[in-house]
């Protein structure tokens, strides 16, 4: 089993709904509080798992605004865990999912400087590393519908631009998703195989523009009428 995101490029609108709900899930799950600095301040800053870069992207085609969800990709080949001195960082064998051991972790910042996709944070309030869990603690709980067993940010999107499920399934939502559209590794020429795919957005069809035709008949008269 291989659990993932799929995230649609196309349809995300940068609403950071994805962001908050995250954050208020993850801050009283495995992980522990997420550390808010100055949170009502002009500088708001703090620990999040999820953040929105947008992107203003142009072309001789076309010219658009993307928005970039982007936390941990759950990488098949993780130099975070690599690189991590005490063995906090590791990816589970049953499904793929990249964690932090918060007992071992020691705050080094090792596996950050690993990660090229800027997808850890250190807490500095605690002095431990958090990241993307996949919702770990919600999704194996047997005690929520089964439609209900599915990361925070997946169940609150309010366009469906992200899916969750497991690419080992042909049958499940992100298998199809792919089906449909190919999916995009991000930076795949690092060679860390991200679980997480994003469809890139589509070409837009450019529409011809043409000239208004004449009008004739009555509403021609009318017209002819009014400009005297």
């Amino acid at each position: 089993m291989k659990l993932g995101l799929v995230i649609d490029l196309d349809t995300c609108v940068g609403c950071h709904g994805c962001a908050i709900a995250c954050k208020q899930w993850n801050g009283s799950g495995t992980i522990g509080p997420l550390t808010d600095l100055q949170a009502y301040d002009e500088n708001p800053d703090g620990a999040w798992l999820n953040r929105i870069r947008t992107y203003e992207v142009e072309s001789p085609e076309d010219s658009r605004t993307v928005h970039f969800p982007m936390s941990c990709l759950h990488c098949e080949k993780a130099d975070c865990v690599t690189v991590c001195p005490t063995g906090a960082s590791y990816k589970r064998e049953e499904d793929g999912i990249v964690l932090v051991d918060q007992d071992k972790c020691m705050g080094c910042n090792l596996c950050a400087w690993a990660c090229p996709y800027g997808a850890r944070e250190l807490d500095q309030q605690q002095g431990v590393m958090k990241k993307c869990t996949l919702c770990i603690d919600r999704i194996y709980d047997q005690a929520l519908p089964e439609e209900e067993r599915q990361p925070a940010c997946v169940l609150t999107c309010p366009t469906k631009s992200r899916k969750f499920g497991d690419f080992d399934d042909p049958e499940s939502d992100v298998s199809k998703a792919l089906a449909n559209r190919d999916g995009v590794d991000l930076m795949p020429e690092l060679g860390y195989q991200p679980t997480n795919k994003y469809l890139q957005p589509r070409v837009r069809q450019q529409v011809e523009q043409k000239a208004p035709e004449a009008k004739s008949g009555f509403v021609s008269w009318v017209n002819k009428m009014i400009e005297r």
